[in-house]
């Protein structure tokens, strides 16, 4: 992967419909090679996919809960029936095998308090071998990003700054 890949990922990142036709403007090359370059890529499996990012309280789901879950065992197989489990939970976004204290942060959304208080008596407190679950509610979300930005400046891609303002000529 090159400085040219590298721009061609960041530009991806920041708007996944962006035209081949708008890459190779941003970028200095024709649309046929940012095209070849994408498939490449994806190939490779560097790009795994794209997505719509959605506005989730559009769909009633405004509420953000992070949940800390302790096994009673670590065993493979309270591991392995713990995770079969929490895959089959509608309401879960995102599950995490953690070290630590915890065994595992699950990231579910809810419409609201009563919503979660449903959800944990028909999903997470159902899970398998499960021994505690603390949950906490996000206020609001302060950074959300695929991707973080220390990659593409790793890759030589230069830091995109806001435009400097322009001073009066000189006379």
């Amino acid at each position: 992967m090159d400085r040219i890949d590298a721009s061609i990922l960041a530009e991806l990142t920041a708007n996944a419909r962006v035209s081949q036709v708008d890459l190779s403007t941003r970028i200095g090359l024709s649309s046929t090679a940012i095209a070849r370059r994408q498939k490449v890529l994806e190939e490779a499996g560097i790009i795994q996919g794209y997505q719509a990012v959605l506005d989730l309280a559009q769909f009633g789901l405004a509420t953000t809960v992070l949940v800390r879950i302790t096994l009673e065992s670590q065993s493979e197989e309270a591991l392995r029936a713990f995770e079969a489990g929490v895959v089959a939970c509608p309401s879960v976004i995102r599950c995490f095998l953690m070290s630590g204290s915890d065994d595992y942060i699950v990231t579910v959304l809810a419409r609201d308090i009563q919503d979660f208080e449903r959800i944990h008596r028909t999903e997470l407190s159902r899970l398998p071998r499960v021994a505690r679950i603390e949950s906490s509610f996000a206020l609001r979300e302060v950074v959300n990003r695929t991707v973080p930005p220390v990659v593409f400046s790793a890759a030589g891609v230069p830091k995109q700054r806001p435009p400097s303002p322009r001073r009066p000529a000189r006379r």
